[in-house]
């Protein structure tokens, strides 16, 4: 099913967390947090939006880490549910596309609905304060490529950030698979 990310009060605080990685370590945002600022995106490994953009996303994530950005993504779907997102399955998907950030695995969902996430791919940009200032999409791709000539939204909005603490005022909502939740 196809969701879209709804606005969210910007400034608001990033929450923090302590996840397990593909990479056997355990983190905390502020182990992922850049100088300059920092990107939290949920994503998955199954789904066709998540697919379609991965290697773009993990280009800009190798500039914007460069600039002094952190990045980290985060899985929140049931793997019991849909075992494509299972840990096992994360690992591979993170080694296949070269991921240059931490893949966290968020089994119980709490991190996923203290931030609010709704879709995957999801991206939230918040300064070096912590204080979200991009919530928006990757670009205007969807399940395929952007249009010749398309705006780098995340990448602009995040060197904005890191420039001055300010993002752009218009921030195209992300669109893509919902998360998977477990039931209750």
């Amino acid at each position: 099913m196809t969701a879209t990310s709804p606005s969210t009060l910007l400034n608001a605080q990033a929450a923090d967390f302590k996840l397990p990685a593909t990479d056997d370590k355990t983190y905390a945002f502020a182990d992922v947090a850049g100088q300059k600022g920092t990107v939290i995106v949920f994503i998955c490994n199954h789904c066709p939006y998540v697919k379609a953009v991965v290697d773009r996303m993990v280009a800009d994530a190798r500039l914007l880490m460069a600039e002094g950005v952190g990045f980290a993504a985060i899985c929140s779907n049931d793997a019991t549910g849909y075992p494509d997102d299972s840990f096992d399955n994360m690992r591979r998907f993170a080694q296949a596309h070269d991921f240059p950030f931490p893949y966290l695995h968020d089994e119980d969902q709490s991190v996923a609905r203290a931030y609010g996430a709704v879709c995957t791919p999801d991206f939230f940009g918040f300064d070096a304060g912590r204080k979200l200032k991009y919530r928006g999409r990757l670009d205007e791709g969807r399940t395929s490529p952007p249009p010749p000539g398309a705006r780098r939204e995340l990448l602009e909005a995040m060197r904005a950030v890191a420039a001055s603490s300010q993002a752009p005022a218009q921030q195209s909502p992300s669109i893509g698979c919902s998360i998977k939740w477990k039931a209750d």
